[in-house]
Order: structure tokens, then sequence, then C-alpha cells
């Protein structure tokens, strides 16, 4: 079937906070990096930052001179201080039985996480859905991080070209998403309010994947 004929839109989900319940323990994770290294970052503001790439988010909460001065310090620590946290992570309610009824319901389906390939892996291993997965990219790829929309382009492509609509819980999401020309659905499930989606561009917002599980008939992952 060629992308012309696909009837169903590829559906191009985030992970943290949108599949993995993991957006806190991240931003725990960056403040204890940023201490170490001599730097208080506030709790807030890093939370606002969660669903960019790494690789932008030192200088975007600290300034690029922290960049400059200890940003690959900062992501190093970060990983290992989120890492020595996995085994208390868990999946979202619903999320491996949202993303089982999208791909029976037909719809395409690939992740694209700003997080690196690794971690991306031991946290697909949390929420079972990989074999659901006809693509994947993730922040090793060679492309720019969210809010760029390549990774989300590039996933789209590799899911087989076409129509796509974004899942995130994030403001980067949404914006990566409008910059690919992608609408995007946003779950609340990673502390982001409905206003500052919606203000970031998201069209559909849901308490989490069970609400939008519980509510595919009325949305716009409706079966045709």
């Amino acid at each position: 079937m060629t992308s012309d004929q696909q009837p169903h839109p590829i559906v191009v989900l985030d992970l943290d906070g949108t599949l993995v319940d993991s957006v806190y323990q991240h931003v725990v994770a960056w403040q204890a990096a940023f201490h170490d290294v001599g730097l208080h970052v506030g709790a807030v503001r890093i939370h606002e930052a969660i669903g960019m790439g790494g690789d932008r988010l030192v200088a975007h909460v600290a300034g690029d001179a922290a960049e400059t001065a200890v940003g690959h310090d900062v992501r190093g620590l970060h990983d290992k201080y989120f890492r020595a946290g996995l085994r208390t992570l868990c999946p979202l309610d619903g999320a491996s039985e949202l993303v089982e009824a999208l791909a029976a319901r037909g719809h395409p389906l690939a992740l694209a996480s700003s997080s690196e390939a690794d971690l991306v892996d031991d946290l697909l291993h949390l929420v079972d859905v990989r074999r659901h997965l006809s693509a994947l990219v993730t922040g090793s790829d060679d492309v720019e991080t969210k809010p760029a929309p390549d990774a989300l382009e590039l996933a789209v492509s590799r899911a087989g070209g076409g129509s796509a609509i974004a899942v995130g819980d994030a403001t980067w999401d949404a914006a990566s998403a409008d910059a690919a020309g992608v609408p995007c659905i946003g779950l609340l499930s990673g502390g982001t309010g409905a206003d500052r989606l919606r203000s970031a561009g998201v069209s559909w917002v849901y308490d989490g994947p069970r609400d939008l599980l519980e509510r595919l008939d009325d949305g716009p992952l409706r079966s045709a």
C-alpha cells in the first residue's frame, strides 16, 4: 500500500510523559546534575524544558556560557542519575493498551524521542510496545532534536510517509509538530497544563493515554 492509499494516518508518539511516567525523574536528574557542577536551576524551569533535546536543554535553562563550560558534564551526570532511578519508573496508565488499539485499527506507528537510543531502549522495555512500531527516531539519529521538526519528519518517512498525527505531552512536541505541518494531540500526563499545550499548537487535549484510549471513537484517531 502506498502512502497515498494509507487509510489511517501515521501516529508519531513521544515517549517520556506520553507512554512512560518519567518526566519528573528527568527533572530531578537534571537538577542534581546542575548542582554537581555548582549551578542551581529551578525545578520549574527544568520541567518546562523537558521534551526538548538534551543537546539544547543546558543552554536553554542555564545559558550559553554554562553550555560551553559544563554542558557535556551536565548531560553525563543527568544520564547517570536518571539511570539510577530506572527501576522506579513505570508505564503510564493505558499506554500499552493505547498503542495496541491504534495498531489494531490500522495506524502505522512511529516513535520520536529526544532521548538517546540506549535510554529509549530501556524505556521501551518498560512499556512493551516496540513490536507495534514501524519506525523509531531518537536523539542518537543525525537530525536536529525537538523543537525542530526533523525527528518527527524522519519518523513519518521511516513509517512509510503520508499523513500523520503527533501525540506528545510537552510544548516542544507541539512546536515540532507545528513546524512539520502535523496536527498534535496533547496529553496532560507530563505535567504541562492544557492552556500551555494549546498555546504551543496542540489541537486536542486528553488527561493521558487511558483517556485518549477511552475516547478514540470521538477524537481525531477515530476509525474511518
